[in-house]
This record gives C-alpha cells, structure tokens and sequence, in this order.
C-alpha cells in the first residue's frame, strides 16, 4: 500500500524541529556509569546494611516472639493501652511526678530560711508517684498502691512476671503501657520497669474513679487474658508452602472423586 501523504501540520513540526539551533555549550550525551565515570544514581540500600548487633537483636527477638508460642502470663505484656488511654494516664500521673533537683533546692533554702527568721516551717504531706519494683510490691502487698503502672518493655521479663497477679490477688487497678523509657521520664530517671499512685487530689478524684473502673474491667477482671497464648505466627515462605500444599491435596481428592 502507497504511504499516506503528510499533513501540512507535521511538515511544519519537523520544519521548526530542523530550523531549532542546537546550542555548542550544551550538548546531550549518554551518561555511561562504569567505574571512573558518571556518578550513580541513588538507590535503597537498607537490604546490604551492615546494622548494629542491638538493632538486630531487637528484629530478630520481634520475629522469634511471633512464631514460636508465648505463654499467656507473658503474652498479657504485649496487650498495652491505646494512644487515648495511654495519653490519660500519663497526664494524670505527670501531676504527680517526684520534684526535681532544683525544685528540692529551692524547698530546702526556703525552710532554711524560716528556721533562721524562727518561723514555724509549712510541713505538707507531698502525693507523688512511687518508684522501684522493690518499693511498688511493697505498697501492692500492703494494700497501699490504688494504681500500678507496668511498662511492657522490661529485659528480663521475669523481673515484673510475677506483679500483674499480685494486682489481681490484692485488687490493685493495674496495666501495662509502652514503654519503660516514657515512665522514666515521669519519675526523672532514663528508665522505670513500674510505678504506683498512693495518692490522689480531690480535683483529680472523679477522673482517677473513671480511669481505675475502666482498668480494672480491661485488666483485673478480664479473663481472658491469662488463657490467651501468643505467637504462633507462620512466617510468608511457609504460608506459601502451606497453600501450596493445601492446593495439591485438594487436587488429589478431586482426581480420587472424578474416577
């Protein structure tokens, strides 16, 4: 078949391309990305990543953690509060946090400054948060703690194992948060494995009732959560190899039904 003749709109959009000037100072070439040349382009690396021994050890507990079985007294730990749960126990406990250096200071100076004008010191009884894993059973045996706080985080675990069931036995409000550095910060310290509140204001009584009932049904009362076990996840190769599996057994039976 004979060529179409061209349209009179194509001539002119080669005839401008031909008449375009091609500038001497910038010429385009290939770029050629072998060693001594052109710099290459930026790709994802993360996969060849030589990381620090703690970063792996921390995915590889992660993974391990998801597939082989957790006992239920272990897997309670990894059921924390929500962002909205979380956030309202931390603001009430931040009301209650221990003073600071300076703030000590400053008290020590001022009743100094009494003794020395022999004034009689103000002598008030301060409510502030309890921490130490030694202090807080101390207070949950005693009856003395109305909440504990329990990060869900702690390495070895078998140092607060245990605490979650003497809050139940001695019906202490408890839970678990993430995670142990933001209960640290709380109580000025980098860490804190648990804290408890002994104490509360009158304006904050309403809100402390409100909180505990809720934890107490989510926690001290739920069940479940001591007969739920954790883990047993399969990793994706193996769930492909099981449907795979599956697959060809279920073909088998058809073959078997058909004849």
């Amino acid at each position: 078949m004979p060529k179409a003749a061209k349209t009179s709109k194509a001539k002119k959009i080669q005839k401008k391309v031909a008449d375009r000037k091609k500038n001497p100072l910038f010429v385009k070439e290939a770029k050629n990305f072998r060693i001594g040349n052109d710099v290459q382009p930026k790709r994802d690396l993360s996969r060849y990543v030589r990381w620090p021994r703690y970063i792996l050890l921390h995915r590889q507990k992660k993974i391990l953690l998801q597939r082989i079985k957790v006992p239920a007294a272990i897997n309670q730990f990894s059921k924390t509060l929500d962002k909205n749960q979380s956030s309202k126990v931390l603001t009430l406990l931040k009301k209650y946090s221990p003073e600071t250096k300076t703030e000590k200071k400053q008290r020590l100076t001022k009743l100094a400054e009494q003794k020395a004008q022999a004034q009689k010191p103000e002598s008030k009884k301060v409510q502030v948060l309890k921490f130490g894993l030694n202090h807080v059973t101390t207070l949950v045996e005693t009856k003395k703690a109305k909440l504990v706080v329990i990060a869900y985080d702690v390495d070895p675990i078998e140092l607060v194992v245990w605490l979650p069931q003497l809050c139940r036995r001695q019906e202490v409000p408890f839970c678990f948060i993430k995670n142990k550095a933001r209960l640290g910060t709380l109580v000025h310290q980098k860490t804190a494995t648990c804290v408890a509140l002994t104490e509360v204001r009158k304006e904050d009584q309403a809100e402390f009732d409100n909180l505990a009932r809720d934890l107490r049904q989510h926690y001290n009362e739920n069940h479940e959560l001591l007969r739920t076990i954790g883990g047993g996840q399969v990793g994706i190769k193996s769930r492909h190899q099981q449907e795979a599996l599956k697959k060809a057994l279920e073909l088998e039976e058809l073959k078997k039904t058909s004849q």
